[in-house]
């Protein structure tokens, strides 16, 4: 006799691998997208912009395109499936790099803020491919499915920077140029790489019904797993965004900054093969409080030196720091929702992160130019012990309320 629950895995599974193939590819070249922003805007910001403290607006215009594209993709990802998310995100792609070129070759700074948000918005739909990969998919294959579309971040590490490295002086003087056409033709083979993937509409189950989300949210878990993507993502975005120019005002060269960029992002996805089997081990907090020490000891690296070792070793422990803390704190909220309340919660939460780290961004040029690269990593300290502290003490009420469930279980013998 078949089992039929079996085969239908089998045929979904099959399904799930084709399009595992196609989001890891996409995401490799998707992913040099935020590299060639990362690796030369603030470099081209300082160039174009009226003042050298606006250096790194375009960092920080990329990052609010990211906060500001995570509420539309589920929109119209719930709306009109994935592959439509996926198609505008790559088309936004696209423009960013003819919009960034032209930019350049007209010097105008505004022009080349507003391409690097379209980068942005390119990447807030590049967030939703991990969880693509295990629509549909047995429960068996969906974390193998999400850990092989990661690694295509660690090739996207290698990729982005290396395109820079190649076309940043084809078009002297317009240093950065060809890059951004070269970007533009990059979000063009994504765009057919991603226009076969087979992205099905979410269950209506899914969609509706629920707790509100007022109530999730004042859960202590939910609290802590939200405050800490908040402090991960945001710090990481901080030191990085400010550590290719910091670089260029100590004296050190673009392709110094270049391979710091490039081992930093490999250093970002290279661990999520791990990532999660230390989770499932040691659980959600302990890798988030890993992280977030991690994140720390990046800092203080970068406070002890300011030779091109020094940039390189903090910009890969800030990758790997990042690493633990936002995929354990991405852990912690799915302890805090229920099936049906995934999107929601799930959307709230990006939107958090991405608007805080938007926020934090816009100060990032002003800090570094009024106060120096010290001063970028002396910021990293505290909020990095509020989210230890808070952490510590969801945890702590955790614990309470597992003992308390214990000690209200009547003893049978009585």
């Amino acid at each position: 006799m078949i089992d039929v629950t079996a085969a239908d895995e089998a045929s979904d599974d099959a399904r799930a691998r084709s399009n595992v193939w196609r989001l890891a590819a996409a995401q490799a070249l998707t992913g040099a997208n935020s590299a060639v922003i990362f690796a030369t805007g603030s470099i081209v910001g300082a160039t174009l912009a009226p003042d050298v403290s606006l250096a790194t607006v375009p960092l920080s215009m990329y990052v609010l395109g990211l906060a500001a594209g995570t509420l539309p993709t589920g929109a119209i990802s719930r709306a009109y499936g994935r592959r439509v998310a996926f198609i505008i995100g790559t088309f936004c792609g696209t423009l960013t790099g003819a919009l960034g070129a032209w930019a350049i070759l007209h010097s105008s700074f505004w022009l080349f803020c507003g391409a690097t948000f379209l980068g942005g918005l390119y990447g807030a739909v590049a967030q939703s491919y991990r969880f693509a990969a295990a629509d549909g998919a047995s429960v068996a294959f969906r974390p193998k499915a999400v850990s092989w579309v990661m690694a295509g971040g660690v090739f996207a590490g290698v990729l982005g920077p290396q395109l820079v490295q190649w076309t940043m002086d084809i078009w002297p003087p317009y240093l950065f140029a060809f890059s951004f056409v070269m970007q533009a033709l990059v979000a063009l083979v994504a765009m057919a790489v991603l226009s076969g993937v087979d992205a099905p509409k979410p269950a209506a189950a899914d969609l509706h019904g629920g707790r509100p989300l007022l109530e999730i949210a004042k859960q202590p878990r939910f609290i802590a797993a939200a405050l800490c993507g908040v402090i991960a993502y945001p710090m990481m975005n901080l030191v990085m965004t400010s550590a290719p120019l910091a670089m260029k005002m100590c004296g050190l060269s673009v392709s110094d900054s270049n391979f710091g960029i490039q081992w930093h992002i490999v250093a970002m996805y290279g661990p999520s093969f791990f990532t999660g089997s230390l989770i499932a081990r040691f659980g959600a907090p302990r890798i988030v409080a890993l992280g977030l020490a991690l994140e720390a000891l990046a800092a203080m690296i970068g406070l002890s030196g300011i030779s091109v070792p020094h940039f390189w070793a903090t910009l890969f422990v800030l990758g790997i720091g990042w690493n633990f803390a936002f995929v354990g704190a991405s852990a912690l909220v799915l302890e805090t929702h229920r099936p049906q309340e995934r999107n929601k919660v799930q959307a709230f939460n990006d939107f958090l992160v991405f608007g805080m780290m938007a926020i934090g961004s816009f100060s990032s040029g002003q800090l570094l130019a009024h106060y120096g690269w010290n001063a970028v990593n002396m910021v990293v300290f505290p909020p990095v012990l509020l989210g230890l502290a808070v952490l510590s003490m969801a945890s702590f009420a955790k614990r309470r309320t597992k003992l308390r469930a214990v000690e209200e279980i009547p003893d049978p013998s009585i």
